[in-house]
């Protein structure tokens, strides 16, 4: 099914507001940037920008959320344990891709609204795949809001690591490493 022309639209003009808020983020500190700044470079009427968001922080957030969701879209609860389930070299391959921005992030002290809000939000989306995964089977040996947090809590936290140290292993060996340490846990916690 195709989007309607409506949609398409909104879907334009998030896309340039995020775009313009990213661009500005590499020019100056995320602090000093106003909103009236994004919706100038983004050619956005400011009643268009706030029918969309709140601030400049929601803006922001929704991108992100939009991206962690997209990743728990593609764990494979089936394989935990027993293979590669959670898609972390994708992760880490798009982290690579944008370490100017997080770097910008950075010099704007933003780095730990970032991971918390991220994972907060990583692990309530967790949570909703794994509960909907395991629906109609016995309950697992742990919580899933346990299993939810702790696997949030890993992956922005091995993330961080990475890019607080400069990448310095590949993001291949970053999902090797990863499961490594998680899978057998999670196995073992997600059991019945």
């Amino acid at each position: 099914m195709g989007l309607k022309k409506g949609d398409r639209r909104v879907c334009r003009t998030r896309r340039s507001l995020s775009d313009a808020l990213v661009g500005l983020i590499l020019e100056k500190r995320f602090d000093a940037i106003t909103v009236q700044e994004v919706i100038d470079r983004a050619d956005v009427g400011r009643s268009t920008f706030y029918a969309h968001f709140r601030g400049k922080e929601d803006l922001f957030l929704s991108d992100w959320k939009r991206l962690l969701d997209g990743f728990v879209a593609r764990i494979e609860w089936a394989r935990a344990g027993g293979g590669r389930f959670v898609p972390v070299r994708g992760l880490f391959e798009h982290a690579r891709e944008f370490r100017r921005f997080y770097g910008a992030l950075v010099r704007s002290r933003k780095t730990d609204w970032l991971f918390e809000t991220g994972r907060a939000h990583l692990a309530e989306s967790i949570e909703g795949s794994l509960g909907a995964w395991l629906a109609g089977r016995p309950a697992p040996s742990v919580p899933v809001a346990v299993v939810s947090n702790y696997l949030a809590c890993e992956i922005v936290s091995l993330l961080r690591w990475w890019l607080d140290h400069g990448l310095p292993h590949t993001p291949e060996r970053m999902d090797e490493i990863f499961h490594q340490l998680v899978g057998p846990g999670i196995r073992e916690a997600i059991k019945n």
